[in-house]
């Protein structure tokens, strides 16, 4: 497995070593400790798995608050999203910036977001599958978000009228989140 680094502190993204034959493919797609070696050492707990059936539907940007804050391992098993991250780190450097990456089955693709940053996905394609690893369960005390089209952060989004839940139509702005990273 191979690691790039972006330019937000501590967002990864992760290539795997696929073998391809005329059968189809194999890859490991997560190794704990290839993963340690690589100076990534988390505990993932949970899985998650989400099925879009409509190209142009958006996830986020979605956070947990500390003590429950969840570091998140992305990939996508069948179709493509336009998956993004934002710095909600207030004493960061890069607080208020994003990247986007596109993860999808043909380039298999994983994105590891750290807890300090909102995470949310639009997808490209129809039918499209979305696996993540979290090292912390699922808190709705905890659960927080920003609103996806916050013109301060000024995310390109490959849509300019997604299918939204009905939640995350009303989260708040960046300035007004509740936000406790440091």
């Amino acid at each position: 497995m191979e690691i790039q680094q972006t330019r937000l502190s501590g967002v990864s993204i992760l290539e795997p070593k696929v073998f391809l034959d005329p059968r189809g493919f194999f890859m490991e797609s997560y190794n704990q400790a290839k993963l340690s070696e690589l100076g990534l050492s988390y505990n993932f707990i949970q899985d998650n798995h989400s099925l879009s059936v409509e190209a142009g539907v958006l996830r986020g940007l979605h956070y947990q608050l500390n003590p429950k804050a969840q570091t998140k391992l992305v990939r996508v098993l069948r179709g493509a999203i336009y998956d993004v991250v934002v710095d909600i780190r207030k004493d960061s450097s890069t607080f208020g910036q994003w990247i986007g990456v596109i993860l999808s089955e043909s380039n298999k693709r994983q994105l590891l977001v750290p807890k300090g940053f909102a995470h949310g996905f639009c997808t490209l394609v129809p039918n499209t599958e979305v696996l993540y690893k979290v090292d912390e369960y699922y808190s709705p005390e905890n659960d927080r978000g920003i609103l996806w089209n916050d013109p301060a952060l000024g995310i390109d989004w490959p849509v300019s009228n997604p299918i939204l839940s009905e939640k995350d139509q009303k989260h708040p702005l960046l300035k007004d989140a509740d936000i406790n990273f440091e």
